[in-house]
């Protein structure tokens, strides 16, 4: 006998998985973005000004 699992959920739609990308998307750039701000005021602070 076959046994048949209901749990299975359907698969998300387009839209929520667009919506997950850019959140992923955005949450890296602004990742990057702050580790370069810490490293610019690093360098500043050491010294290393561009002018």
């Amino acid at each position: 006998m076959a046994i048949i699992d209901s749990n299975r959920t359907a698969p998300a739609r387009w839209y929520q998985r667009l919506g997950w990308l850019v959140v992923i998307w955005l949450g890296s750039v602004a990742g990057l973005g702050g580790v370069a701000g810490g490293m610019r005021m690093l360098m500043h602070a050491a010294g290393m000004s561009s002018h």
